[in-house]
C-alpha cells in the first residue's frame, strides 16, 4: 500500500469509526432498548433477547478491538520524522491485514475444554461486516417488539382509561357493572414481560369491546336517568301520536272494506295499549338504570315504529281505492282502442270488457281479479292470446 493509499484509507476509516460510534449511541439511547436492559422477560421473547444480548456482546468487544487497531494505525502514522518502509508496512498490515482480534470468549463451565480456545483474527473490513451482522440481530429483535408494543400497548391504555371511566360512572349511579378490573393489568403483564410469544390479540379484543360496551350503558343510563322525567313526557306524546295514526288507520280500513275486498289479516291491530302498559311498567321498575335504559330507548323505538306503521297501513288501504281507479281509467282507455280498432261490437271483445267492468264496479272489488280481466282485454285487443309467465 502506497503512503498515499495508506492515508486515504486511514481517513476513510476515521469516518467509518464515527458513524459505527454514532449508531452505538443511538441504540443504547433507543427507548425499547433501554427499557428491555432492565425488564423481566420471559417466553420468547427472554430467549430472543438473550441471543441479542450475546450478539450485542461480540459486537463491544470487536468495536473495541476495531478502535484499538485504529488508534494503533493513527498513532504509527504520527510519529515523527519521514515514514519509512518499515512504518508503512506496518501501517498497511494495520489497515488491510488481520490486525483485529477477537479474544474468545469465556465459557461456562459445563462448555469448557482444558486445551487453550484460540482467539479470532479479522482484517477491519471483517470486522466491519460482524459488527454490522450482531448490529442487525439486535436491531431486528427491537424492532420486532417495538411493533408488538406500539400496536398493543395503547389499546391497553384505552382500555384502562375505558375501565377508570367506568368506575366513575358506576359510582355516580350507586350500581356496579360487573366489570373484571383484573383483566387489563393481567393483559399489560403479559405482553411486557413476553410481546413475542404472548397472544393476546383475541383477549384484547374481546375486552375492549366489552369495557366500550358496557362504558356506553353506563353513560347512556346516567344520561337516561338524568332525562328520564322529559323524555316520559315525549312518550306520553308519541303514544298520542299512535293512537291518533291508528285511529286513522282503523277509519281508512272502515272506509276502503266496503269497496274493495280485504283479507282479515288486513285488519289494523292497534300497539297503543301495549306500549302504554309498557311505559308504566318502566315507572315503577326497580331494575339497575343500565337495564331500565335500555328498556326506555327500545320503547322509544317501538312507538316511532308503531306511529309509521299505523300511518303506513292507512295510505296503503287509501291506495287500494287509487289502484280500482285507475284499473277502471284504463278500461276505459282500452274501450276507446277497441273502437278506433273496429272491435267495439266484437263478441270476445265484449266480453272481457264486461267481465272486468262488472268486477271493477262491484263492491267490494276483487283487485286481483279485477287487474287480471283487465290486462286480458288488453290482450285481446292486442292480438296476444298468451297468458302471463
Amino acid at each position: 500500500m502506497s503512503r498515499e493509499a495508506a492515508e486515504h484509507a486511514l481517513r476513510a476509516r476515521a469516518d467509518e469509526r464515527d458513524r459505527i460510534s454514532d449508531d452505538l449511541l443511538d441504540l443504547e439511547s433507543h427507548t425499547t432498548y433501554r427499557l428491555l436492559k432492565g425488564a423481566a422477560l420471559r417466553g420468547a421473547t427472554e430467549r430472543r433477547w438473550a441471543g441479542a444480548q450475546q450478539s450485542l456482546a461480540v459486537l463491544w468487544s470487536l468495536h473495541d478491538a476495531y478502535r484499538a487497531v485504529l488508534r494503533e494505525a493513527e498513532r504509527v502514522r504520527g510519529e515523527r520524522g519521514r515514514m519509512g518502509a518499515e512504518r508503512l508496512a506496518r501501517l498497511t498490515e494495520l489497515l488491510s491485514g488481520p490486525s483485529v482480534v477477537l479474544r474468545a470468549a469465556t465459557q461456562p463451565v459445563e462448555r469448557r475444554s482444558l486445551l487453550p480456545q484460540a482467539d479470532e483474527r479479522l482484517t477491519l473490513d471483517a470486522a466491519v461486516s460482524r459488527m454490522d451482522a450482531a448490529f442487525q440481530e439486535v436491531t431486528s429483535a427491537l424492532n420486532d417488539i417495538d411493533a408488538v408494543w406500539n400496536a398493543v400497548l395503547p389499546r391497553l391504555d384505552a382500555a384502562e382509561a375505558d375501565l377508570r371511566r367506568i368506575r366513575e360512572l358506576e359510582g355516580e349511579l350507586g350500581e356496579q357493572a360487573g366489570v373484571d378490573a383484573r383483566e387489563p393489568a393481567r393483559l399489560r403483564t403479559a405482553v411486557v414481560q413476553d410481546p413475542l410469544g404472548a397472544a393476546v390479540a383475541q383477549d384484547l379484543d374481546r375486552l375492549a369491546k366489552l369495557l366500550a360496551d358496557t362504558r356506553a350503558e353506563l353513560e347512556l343510563a346516567v344520561t337516561v336517568r338524568a332525562e328520564y322525567a322529559r323524555r316520559r313526557e315525549n312518550l306520553t306524546a308519541a303514544l298520542d301520536d299512535v293512537r291518533s295514526a291508528e285511529s286513522e288507520a282503523r277509519l281508512a280500513h272502515g272506509a276502503v272494506v266496503v269497496k274493495i275486498a280485504l283479507p282479515p289479516q288486513a285488519l289494523p291491530r292497534g300497539r297503543a295499549d301495549a306500549l302504554a302498559a309498557g311505559l308504566q311498567v318502566l315507572d315503577v321498575s326497580a331494575e339497575p338504570w343500565v337495564r331500565r335504559a335500555r328498556r326506555l330507548s327500545a320503547l322509544e323505538d317501538e312507538i316511532r315504529t308503531a306511529a309509521e306503521q299505523a300511518r303506513t297501513t292507512a295510505k296503503a288501504l287509501y291506495g287500494l281505492v287509487g289502484r280500482r281507479d285507475e284499473l277502471r281509467g284504463r278500461l276505459g282507455a282500452f274501450q276507446m282502442t277497441a273502437a278506433r280498432k273496429g272491435l267495439a261490437e266484437d263478441p270476445d271483445a265484449v266480453r272481457l270488457y264486461e267481465r272486468a267492468r262488472t268486477l271493477l264496479w262491484t263492491a267490494p272489488c276483487d283487485l286481483t281479479r279485477a287487474a287480471a280481466a283487465v290486462e286480458d282485454y288488453r290482450r285481446a285487443l292486442h292480438g296476444d292470446t298468451r297468458r302471463p309467465g
